[in-house]
């Protein structure tokens, strides 16, 4: 059974026991548009205390508002299917802008009332095969316009992430979006800050991994939703691009072109890291002559990625990655001159498909050669996996068994065998070991006079 189909009988079973059921929100919106819906969400007359006797297997945590999960066999893939059921309700005052403080429960045309935006406010009876539009959802839909439901400063006083999701939801449909919404959004953008960091974050994932995310980076600028989201890139707007005397615009707009020429299934870590991968630039600025400069500006970026990953709460996966991308995102640029223990460990990283994406779209977009991607690409096709990342000549075990004690020492031996490993300089494990006597030897001091001795004798 699909999602679909198990959607399709819950309907079913509540209308055989005389209550209003509908298919509502997202999933209608996206079964007109031809789309597989990600879930179903039915919207019905019956009341929580109601559907035990309807359906035996459910997840009661929000019923108090009306919303009652009910769970349905395995799907096809071994998922068990889940739809909720929430009860036609009209919300009451949202004191934190977050969620309501009590529901009453209502009727459908209340119940659509109380939706964020008009392409989510509509119903469909799939058993009748019925759309009820109270909202004027189809009409807006078919003309790609993005309109708050009624009055859209009180729709967006309800949930303050909803000025974000304006955002995404434009940019996910390819909407224009109603000059009223646009400028009830842009007065209440400073106030998305009441939202926790988690619900933000889930929104710039789903914003940000589709393929129009370079226009929803710049509808969170027209927004105002670059200052309280992500302060670090307003300094940006005015960064100058290019040499002084042939500016190329401004460090935003070339983060814009960036993001935008990622190619194929971005993933969020690799998508954030092009949004931050000159972060650095502007507390690193210095200008001279002829040129602007940002030192060590991959370093300060990491460093700022990771700070703005932990205000958003994201994994420590993400978190780890975006840092990586961010910190190596020119690393690669002398590949083809690099030295193989420099450059091998890096071409084995997991995250390496990501960094050579970040580094082919910072190319394109600064209008620079792509010689070193191709490079790298040819290493990686052409070379064995135990060239690139062989097993250790010499281990930690092999010094011990020679009778070397952990140490600093130990360390820089072990790295130095790995390097001379990695450039083809010795193979095997008899060679590393003597390369580890010659370099014991070499940093020994030469035998000769102490200090004293070498003192002329003292006169008489």
């Amino acid at each position: 059974m699909t999602e679909r189909e198990f959607a399709l009988d819950v309907v079913r079973k509540l209308q055989q026991a005389g209550f209003i059921a509908l298919w509502a929100g997202g999933c209608v919106r996206d079964e007109l548009l031809g789309l597989t819906p990600a879930d179903y969400d039915i919207a019905t007359n019956a009341v929580p205390k109601q559907l035990p006797a309807l359906f035996k297997h459910r997840n009661e945590i929000g019923a108090s508002f009306g919303v009652v999960q009910v769970i349905g066999p395995r799907g096809d893939h071994g998922e068990w299917l889940t739809v909720e059921v929430a009860t036609f309700r009209s919300d009451g005052i949202y004191s934190d802008g977050r969620r309501p403080d009590n529901v009453v429960f209502s009727s459908p045309q209340e119940d659509a009332q109380r939706r964020d935006f008009t392409i989510n406010g509509m119903f469909f009876d799939p058993i009748k095969s019925e759309l009820i539009d109270y909202v004027g959802g189809r009409a807006d839909l078919d003309a790609k316009i993005l309109r708050a439901i009624g009055n859209a400063s009180a729709r967006f006083s309800e949930d303050k992430l909803r000025i974000l999701r304006a955002v995404r939801m434009a940019t996910r449909f390819e909407l224009a979006i109603d000059p009223d919404t646009q400028v009830a959004a842009q007065k209440m953008a400073s106030e998305i800050r009441v939202v926790s960091p988690e619900r933000i974050a889930e929104e710039l994932r789903k914003l940000f991994t589709h393929k129009n995310r370079a226009r929803g980076l710049r509808l969170m600028r027209d927004f105002g939703l670059i200052e309280p989201v992500l302060p670090e890139l307003a300094a940006t707007f005015t960064l100058p691009q290019g040499l002084p005397a042939a500016p190329t615009g401004t460090l935003w707009e070339h983060t814009v072109r960036v993001v935008e020429e990622l190619q194929g299934n971005v993933s969020f870590p690799l998508a954030f890291g092009a949004i931050l991968h000159d972060i650095g630039k502007p507390r690193t600025f210095a200008r001279t002559p002829d040129r602007y400069t940002f030192h060590r500006h991959e370093h300060v970026g990491k460093q700022m990625a990771e700070t703005i990953a932990d205000r958003l709460r994201l994994s420590t996966a993400e978190k780890t990655r975006i840092a990586w991308l961010v910190e190596k995102h020119q690393y690669l640029a002398e590949a083809p001159v690099m030295r193989a223990s420099r450059l091998k460990p890096i071409l084995v990283h997991p995250g390496i498909r990501e960094l050579l994406e970040l580094h082919r779209a910072d190319a394109v977009a600064s209008g620079k050669s792509l010689d070193h991607v191709a490079f790298c690409e040819r290493m990686l096709r052409d070379t064995p996996p135990e060239e690139l990342n062989p097993s250790p000549a010499v281990t930690g075990d092999d010094l011990i068994a020679i009778g070397m004690k952990p140490g600093r020492e130990f360390k820089q031996l072990l790295d130095a065998v790995r390097d001379a490993q990695l450039e083809g300089r010795i193979r095997t494990k008899a060679e590393g070991l003597q390369l580890v006597r010659e370099l014991q030897s070499a940093s020994r001091p030469v035998d000769g006079p102490t200090h004293q001795q070498a003192r002329p004798p003292a006169s008489e």
